[in-house]
């Protein structure tokens, strides 16, 4: 239905449309995990109340907080590279909306639905790996550098074992496409029962345990938050931005988080869809993003979770997981998928 309305609009229309939906789509997600779980479930986490001034219980201290760094003055070094320095944090932040488009929100409810839509999701979502480098090596700031260079051999390094997770998934379902994975879930079949569909969840329990260890280290969230590391790189690849840019920055990291939490719960929970009910009807277009809203929200919790409880993991141990656990324990869960398949 979406389509088709929107298919009788004119480009500039169209464009608008899209345009104005897909940064609702970036900043909504982004403000909900922003307050629920940095300023709330951390707070509680840590047997305090959090902000609690600005509007009822806090809910407008995030508005507060853009008021503040828009307000900062921008500086920029005097040795920077005053142009990559600037464009750096537009990079990270448009490989989120590139993210996006290929989301499924509903039946028709939807930006772009390529054939390929999982290949783009991964090749865009690493876009942001080379804003973060043009950012630490424009700082002309050895910290950032580092901070930059950190960024890089972690991203390369989780880049392997999550592409690897999502073979399994491109497996079983048959396609590349995401509304195709949505729909091979909720019209599935668990040994010929479908009462609940077949969500993937269930059957690549073990890629989707690889798909959030490897999402956690490409957020750069802790025990993987070495490019950020403040006690030893002040903030890493931002310790030279101030203002909006340092803004964007924090936009970016929570608006990627809510994106692969969107990615992650189209892949192994099934998405939009919600078993029992009929789930090509017009009116899942409006409840189909309420239901994968709360789905990203349950993956999130699991990954501020771990952000708020464990420690930070030496460089080494960082690169050892990667390497010498999660990649080869994907390539065993590959080949089980491909026996499965064959066999089933």
């Amino acid at each position: 239905m979406t389509a088709v309305l929107l298919g009788e609009l004119s480009w500039w229309m169209q464009t608008t449309f899209r345009s104005v939906g897909v940064l609702l789509a970036v900043l909504l997600p982004a403000g909900t995990l922003v307050y629920m779980f940095l300023f709330k479930m951390m707070s509680f986490m840590q047997s305090r109340l959090g902000p609690m001034e600005a509007g009822p219980y806090g809910s407008l201290q995030l508005l507060a907080e853009v008021g503040k760094f828009i307000q900062k003055e921008d500086i920029i070094p005097w040795r920077a590279d005053k142009r990559l320095f600037a464009f750096a944090p537009y990079i990270v932040v448009a490989s989120v909306f590139l993210v996006y488009l290929v989301v499924p929100f509903g039946p028709d409810a939807w930006f772009v639905d390529f054939n390929v839509g999982i290949f783009w999701v991964l090749a865009v979502s690493s876009v942001s790996v080379i804003g973060i480098l043009v950012a630490g090596w424009s700082s002309a700031n050895k910290y950032s550098l580092l901070g930059g260079l950190r960024a890089a051999g972690q991203l390369i390094a989780y880049e392997l074992p999550m592409v690897l997770a999502v073979v399994g998934v491109v497996i079983q379902a048959g396609t590349l496409n995401m509304q195709g994975i949505v729909a091979a879930q909720a019209d599935g079949e668990i040994f010929g029962w479908g009462g609940i569909g077949n969500p993937f969840i269930l059957t690549q329990g073990i890629g989707f345990l690889i798909f959030l260890i490897a999402m956690q280290a490409e957020l750069t969230q802790t025990p993987f938050d070495m490019p950020v590391a403040e006690s030893e790189l002040v903030s890493g690849y931002m310790t030279e931005y101030s203002g909006l840019r340092f803004l964007l920055f924090f936009i970016g990291e929570f608006a990627s988080a809510g994106a692969f939490a969107a990615v992650a719960a189209t892949l192994f929970l099934g998405g939009w869809s919600v078993p029992f009910l009929d789930n090509d009807a017009n009116w899942m277009n409006v409840v189909g993003p309420l239901v994968l809203l709360t789905k990203m929200l349950f993956v999130s919790f699991l990954v501020f979770w771990v952000r708020f409880t464990y420690p930070r993991f030496r460089e080494d141990q960082l690169q050892q997981l990667a390497w010498k656990i999660l990649i080869p324990l994907s390539l065993v869960n590959i080949l089980a998928t491909m026996a499965l398949k064959v066999a089933f």
